[in-house]
């Protein structure tokens, strides 16, 4: 995991490496053990390293060209299939063991359509003499941005803050896209939209369960310590039990207030795995005291979002201290139908709005998890986000999802039947709860935001509440140029809206 910035499409000069440099800074949280740049012959590209795999000699920009100058390559993420496609290339010199120099290699080898043959998540540019290439996952779970300048360049950034003194308007690089200054944007991934092939309960329970598996395996890939978020809910208990079956020693990692259920529910299942449990408590002074901190990370002022930034920021925090790469559980919901909003929708408008669901993550929970993870100096993995899991689900009947049992209607149904034997049955069968609900921190925020004052219009945005426009506030006062970023923030919208 890593930051990656640079500017491109005009000669590099002393004033372009400079701003380079200055924008490594601005990322410098989300790689802390070391940084490079190369100026190439019509740019420059800079990276921020946190050090996953192959700590010692897995610096970047990763340089090709077989020995001679040649085309150079910077990349956040991890890419799970590397040792596969290492030895696809045999004959190519390699000066590492980091699965992301495989990218470089591979898209020297077979150009930019290569990129669909990487299993992972990943933003990266590519730079040759000529051209520069920019790409990102399937899903987006790794962000990039980039900004025209009024020459006809380009500046891209991992994080919106480092491209705020652009002097542009901002774009978010679509999930599952490439872009080209030679050819322009192409999508070589979407959401599959097919009709469900799998309506017998065992088989999709059964096909949930081996493709769950092989998902949390490849991640847990690493050269360092590893652990897991453990709130107690059905999302992360699972992936902390399969991790914890193929791991001698889990590190779990849950926080709440004082006597919040998700601390009980989380010590229920640490203690049910065998993991070596850690926790934190906080409370409304703690909150208060990050707010204007969370929001810069998090580059959004989104009610919902806010909401469930503050335990995972905590979470991330504790978690840090422990370890450098951690499991999640989001993407559970989106594929299985778990917001209760959804318990109303059947068929085919089931399968829909969870498509859509799906398909929004980039910019609200994925943007989440990826800004207040990487703040700490962490990795944050999400299995359920697997493209093999992604493409079963879309096969699965909705009615296998959220389905009629014992009179009342239970979301993610397939996925408990699926990891029934592997968790106490009130874990299992607990009602879903938000991560800001089961950690009380709507509480402390109804608490801090109880006197703001009435919502008003600014940035070009209206916010749905008080409370809103407090985060609102903030993020206006904490960056530079919150003009530039608005443009690129997700908002949770209703199916209908």
């Amino acid at each position: 995991m890593c930051g990656i910035t640079g500017g491109w499409g005009e000669r590099p000069s002393s004033a372009l490496v400079e701003e380079t440099r200055r924008r490594m800074r601005l990322l410098g949280h989300r790689g802390p053990d070391g940084d490079g740049l190369e100026v190439m012959g019509a740019g420059v590209l800079g990276h921020t390293r946190l050090a996953i795999m192959d700590p010692a000699h897995g610096d970047q920009p990763h340089l090709g060209g077989n020995g001679e100058r040649g085309p150079a390559l910077v990349a956040n993420g991890e890419i799970y299939n590397h040792e596969g496609l290492r030895e696809r290339l045999a004959g190519r010199r390699f000066s590492s063991l980091s699965d992301t120099e495989v990218a470089l290699h591979l898209l020297d080898a077979e150009g930019a359509g290569a990129v669909d043959e990487l299993d992972g998540m990943f933003a990266l540019a590519h730079g040759t003499a000529d051209e520069l290439l920019l790409a990102r996952d399937p899903l987006g779970i790794k962000p990039l941005y980039l900004a025209r300048t009024p020459a006809g360049g380009v500046r891209f950034a991992s994080e919106m803050k480092a491209l705020q003194d652009a002097g542009s308007a901002l774009e978010e690089l679509p999930p599952g896209s490439v872009w080209s200054s030679e050819h322009g944007l192409h999508r070589y991934y979407r959401v599959p939209d097919v009709a469900p092939t799998i309506s017998d309960p065992e088989e999709a329970a059964w096909e949930v369960r081996r493709t769950l598996e092989r998902a949390v395996t490849k991640r847990l890939m690493s050269d360092v310590p590893l652990g897991a978020f453990l709130s107690g809910g059905l999302d992360s208990s699972a992936i902390a039990a399969l991790a914890a079956r193929e791991m001698g020693e889990l590190h779990t990692f849950s926080v709440g207030v004082e006597g919040s259920p998700d601390l009980e529910a989380a010590r229920l299942v640490a203690r049910h795995l065998g993991t070596h449990h850690h926790e934190r408590v906080f409370g409304r002074a703690e909150v208060a005291a990050t707010l204007e901190r969370l929001v810069f990370a998090l580059e959004s002022f989104d009610r919902d979002l806010v909401r469930s930034a503050v335990p995972t920021y905590f979470t991330a925090g504790l978690a840090a201290r422990h370890v450098k790469v951690v499991l999640t559980g989001e993407g559970a919901d989106e594929l299985f139908g778990g917001y209760r909003y959804v318990r109303a929708l059947t068929g085919r408008a089931l399968a829909s709005e969870l498509r859509r669901s799906l398909e929004g993550m980039h910019n609200l929970n994925l943007q989440r998890v990826d800004r207040l993870t990487m703040a700490h100096g962490l990795e944050a993995r999400v299995p359920f986000l697997d493209r093999a899991l992604v493409a079963l689900a879309q096969r699965i009947a909705p009615e296998l999802k959220v389905a009629r049992r014992g009179g009342r209607r239970v979301e993610k149904w397939v996925l408990r039947k699926a990891v029934e034997d592997l968790l106490p049955a009130e874990v299992v069968w607990r009602d879903k709860a938000q991560f800001d609900e089961g950690s009380g921190t709507t509480g402390v925020l109804a608490a801090l935001t109880a006197d703001a004052a009435p919502p008003r219009a600014q940035l070009g945005v209206r916010p749905r509440s008080a409370e809103e426009g407090r985060y609102l506030d903030i993020f206006a006062s904490v960056f530079e140029a919150p003009e530039a970023l608005v443009g690129n923030l997700g908002r949770w919208l209703p199916p209908d809206a």
